[in-house]
């Protein structure tokens, strides 16, 4: 098993900054693909960034290319998003998520998901 907490989000202005992190613990944090989804009132659960176990190698939404940086930090086992120029359709609940698969896109790929943390955006 593998717990994960997610926290930093909050409320920011459009064109903003927010950094999330997501604390692991449990099992070896380091053998895990990390991912950050996000879901909005109404819609479904969607990818926004994934990184690699060794932390070499990102992927990253269309809508978010440029703006979010995903990070980890094994020793830690933490994962962070860091998010600048933040839109107002930004806004939704983010989760992070430890899978198996090396920087899937896709829900169901992932087998351990925090509660998630709110990040809403003002305009």
């Amino acid at each position: 098993q593998v717990q994960l907490v997610e926290s930093g989000g909050g409320v920011v202005q459009a064109g903003g900054s927010l950094r999330l992190s997501c604390a692991a613990s449990g099992r070896t944090f380091s053998r895990y693909a990390m991912g950050w989804f996000r879901q909005a009132p109404g819609k479904e659960r969607e990818f926004v960034a994934a990184i690699r176990w060794s932390g070499g190698s990102t992927n990253y939404a269309d809508s978010v290319k440029g703006r979010f940086t995903i990070s980890r930090d094994n020793a830690k086992s933490t994962v962070y998003l860091q998010m600048n120029s933040l839109k107002p359709e930004d806004t939704a609940v983010y989760y992070c998520a430890a899978g198996s698969y090396d920087m899937d896109y896709r829900v169901r790929m992932y087998d351990y998901w925090g509660q998630g943390t709110q990040v809403t955006v003002s305009s």
